[in-house]
């Protein structure tokens, strides 16, 4: 998506409750690689959660006053990124289904909707700053890094958002992309859906851990801290010696 050049340059930046709490290096890598790339970054002291692990699990009308605290915190017509491609996908779609009997808000879901960006989103269809991260990661001369990288859910199927990341990837010239089996596949996560349903997600993360280690890949990348952490505990209890990445955090090392 091409915005006018006097937007492009500037973001509003929603750090997301699971890297606000528990992941806040996560935020900080974020804002390192955007202002590296001469974005003027905001960020509203207001924000909270975007509401959606109420939503996802049925209880709309807790959900609502924390999206209506979002619409009323992030305004104007700037890009708002979100280094997570399940709260992005909350913000930018799911809000129309929640205030879908709401005309008023359901109207101010529709102007934010086409503002609102998933990190690696924003940085290749936004900025188109595929090759300058290149270049700039190329300065750099980080350490040589065998990756493999998991397509997280909402990432994929709602946002449609399935190369970009990967393009990011592959111009850091210091990472090579080692594909695991099944890239696209829930690794079981899911929020409440892995304490609801523990016995189907440990299973889909042992499927998960099986692939990564087919990969051989040192580090596991993915654009949603939340399938990071999980997939992490995974590779903990089943003792592989891989590091789980969010792809923020990736591109903020190699880019020095």
């Amino acid at each position: 998506m091409e915005l006018p050049s006097d937007r492009k340059n500037k973001a509003s930046l929603f750090v997301t409750c699971i890297i606000d709490q528990l992941n806040p290096e996560v935020g900080e890598s974020t804002v390192r690689v955007l202002q590296r790339l001469g974005v003027e970054l905001d960020f509203p002291t207001a924000q909270t959660c975007c509401g959606q692990p109420a939503f996802n699990s049925g209880y709309w009308s807790e959900a609502k006053p924390l999206a209506r605290r979002f619409l009323e915190t992030f305004t104007g017509e700037i890009p708002i990124v979100i280094p997570s491609g399940s709260c992005a996908s909350m913000v930018r779609i799911f809000y129309q289904e929640l205030f879908h009997d709401e005309p008023l808000w359901a109207e101010k879901v529709s102007s934010l909707a086409p503002n609102v960006f998933e990190l690696s989103e924003f940085l290749v269809d936004v900025l188109n700053a595929t090759d300058e991260i290149g270049a700039i990661a190329t300065l750099a001369e980080a350490q040589e890094v065998l990756v493999t990288y998991h397509e997280t859910c909402h990432l994929r199927r709602e946002i449609g958002a399935t190369t970009q990341a990967r393009e990011l990837l592959q111009a850091l010239p210091n990472v090579t992309l080692a594909e695991m089996p099944q890239s696209e596949v829930c690794c079981g996560f899911g929020g409440t859906f892995a304490v609801k349903y523990a016995d189907i997600s440990g299973a889909m993360l042992k499927d998960k851990v099986d692939n990564i280690k087919i990969s051989n890949a040192g580090t596991v990348v993915a654009c949603d801290s939340s399938c990071l952490m999980h997939i992490g505990g995974g590779l903990e209890k089943q003792n592989v010696p891989a590091q789980p990445l969010h792809l923020a955090q990736l591109l903020d090392q190699a880019m020095g």
